[in-house]
């Protein structure tokens, strides 16, 4: 973030399911950095590109829970599946600098591929094209598959800067990580940034807005602190502005376990139902 430049973050839920608690603390948080700061933008952006998950009633309950707890936004609201020629075009630069490569093989695949290697079942998976006659064959047959982030070829592209890659850490990530810190992208692999029947991955599209979108300071869950180096990787090779983070602790129930979509959080429309309101929800939340 550049110094003395206004703070534009932003809340990017994917409407797949309804806001839980922890849902609210992270748009709290991202809206209180904006308006701590004078003249700061607080954005908000639908992550809907895993269209066999989103549905389209999520959307509109996503903004009366945001609205009910007293937040605002911009408008109009970015939504990823109006604007995928934004990310092609991303795709494509990668694939005209030969930074991606087609990689047919299963997630199966892979992970055994990982299992046997010589370091240990936990090394990154790293992979290379097929040679031209096996890929054509492959794709003639209609096969599936990934685009991946080749680290070989984005270390050779990048040369020095490769190993500089660094960023800013406001908050804490989850090992209690705080200010520059440097980034290693070859921990997580050859990533997959496209698939050919589901379009974009989340690592690509999610730089392409920040950076279309002018957002400086990306606020959200210390779960995701582990995905900075593979953006920032992505960020260099495709010329973008890198921002600086602020990672937040990740809010759990009286169980100790970590409120989720999928363990079926109380909803903040249940929350609102049980006749909670927003001051009492914020003020259980840290927000006076």
């Amino acid at each position: 973030m550049a110094s003395g430049a206004p703070v534009v973050t932003r809340f990017a839920p994917s409407p797949t399911g309804y806001l839980h608690r922890g849902h609210a603390f992270s748009a709290l948080t991202a809206a209180k950095a904006a308006t701590d700061d004078r003249g700061g933008r607080f954005l908000l952006r639908m992550e809907d590109i895993d269209r066999p998950r989103c549905r389209p009633e999520f959307e509109p309950a996503i903004f009366e829970d945001l609205a009910w707890l007293g937040l605002s936004w911009e408008t109009p609201v970015r939504r990823q599946s109006d604007h995928m020629d934004d990310y092609h075009a991303a795709l494509s630069r990668l694939r005209e600098d030969g930074l991606v490569y087609r990689c047919f093989k299963t997630r199966a695949e892979v992970m055994a591929e990982s299992a046997s290697a010589p370091h240990g079942p936990t090394e990154p998976f790293v992979g290379a094209s097929l040679p031209k006659t096996e890929e054509e064959r492959r794709l003639e047959a209609g096969e599936p598959f990934a685009w991946r982030l080749s680290l070989n070829a984005a270390r050779a592209k990048l040369a020095g800067r490769y190993d500089s890659l660094s960023f800013v850490e406001m908050g804490a990530g989850p090992r209690g990580e705080h200010g520059l810190i440097a980034a290693h992208p070859a921990a997580a692999g050859d990533v997959i940034v496209a698939r050919k029947d589901l379009g974009v991955a989340y690592h690509l599209a999610v730089v392409v807005d920040d950076a279309l979108q002018g957002v400086n300071l990306i606020v959200r869950g210390a779960d995701l602190f582990d995905a900075v180096p593979v953006q920032r990787l992505l960020q260099a090779l495709l010329g973008l502005p890198a921002p600086t983070y602020r990672h937040h602790r990740i809010l759990t129930g009286p169980d100790g376990k970590r409120y989720a979509k999928r363990d079926r959080a109380e909803t903040l429309c249940a929350i609102r139902g049980r006749g909670v309101s927003a001051d009492e929800l914020r003020t259980e939340l840290g927000f006076d």
